[in-house]
């Protein structure tokens, strides 16, 4: 079920807009979540961009611009991007034409230093949202997803089956794991994201108690089928 494009819906989305100059949103959670496809609603609901810090930074080494080359320089030796320069390019980023009513970013920030950077910066942001979804949830998610190597068709155990166990439905393939989706890497990923929005979420809760215009914390549940979550989502915001 997608969004519906009637002319009331329309209309209902002109006066959201008007109603909000600008929407900033920092759009936090685990992996498996579902925060692309609820990235895609907020998007087409606030006409405005997702920033993506990882799909900017591989764009720019694609490109072979002077920026793209010093990052892949920094890549290549086994370093971190440093925040400064990761502020400095998200906030170049949100000078295109198509960020004027607002943006979503995604990935980014991911650690205190660079949320403090961020602020620092003069970015403002008005809501950060994080989709709550419980860890066991998340790797039954993950763990049973399987793809089609050559045509990036994808298939779960229990939601999505193919027709045929470990084929894929067009070509009769065989299906993979891809080496990310196995349990233990999974867990690893669901550790490292809840340290990281732990304590992001202490710094904005803390930013909420000192200042009157610091970004409004969302907690939004994110059991159930998409549109469930994405109604939760907009009626929070």
């Amino acid at each position: 079920m997608g969004i519906c494009h009637c002319r009331l819906c329309r209309k209902i989305k002109g006066l959201i807009r008007r109603r909000f100059s600008t929407m900033r949103i920092i759009l936090l959670g685990p992996p498996g979540a579902g925060k692309g496809t609820q990235a895609d609603f907020i998007c087409e609901q606030y006409d405005i961009p997702l920033l993506s810090s990882g799909n900017i930074l591989r764009a720019e080494i694609a490109a072979g611009t002077r920026l793209g080359k010093s990052v892949k320089k920094i890549i290549d030796g086994g370093h971190l991007i440093p925040d400064k320069k990761i502020v400095a390019i998200m906030k170049s980023r949100i000078k295109e034409k198509d960020c004027k009513n607002g943006f979503i970013f995604d990935g980014f920030p991911r650690t205190i230093p660079q949320a403090r950077a961020l602020k620092k910066s003069g970015i403002h942001i008005d809501y950060v949202i994080e989709i709550v979804i419980d860890d066991e949830e998340i790797i039954k998610r993950l763990t049973g997803r399987r793809t089609h190597p050559a045509s990036g068709r994808t298939y779960h155990l229990l939601y999505n089956p193919p027709k045929e166990a470990g084929k894929d439905d067009v070509t009769g393939e065989p299906l993979i794991q891809r080496e990310d989706d196995n349990e233990r890497t999974v867990r690893e990923r669901i550790t490292v994201y809840h340290q990281r929005t732990e304590a992001l979420e202490d710094y904005y809760h803390q930013l909420q108690k000192e200042e009157s215009r610091a970004p409004k914390f969302i907690k939004v549940d994110g059991r159930g089928s998409v549109e469930e979550v994405r109604d939760r989502i907009f009626a929070a915001l």
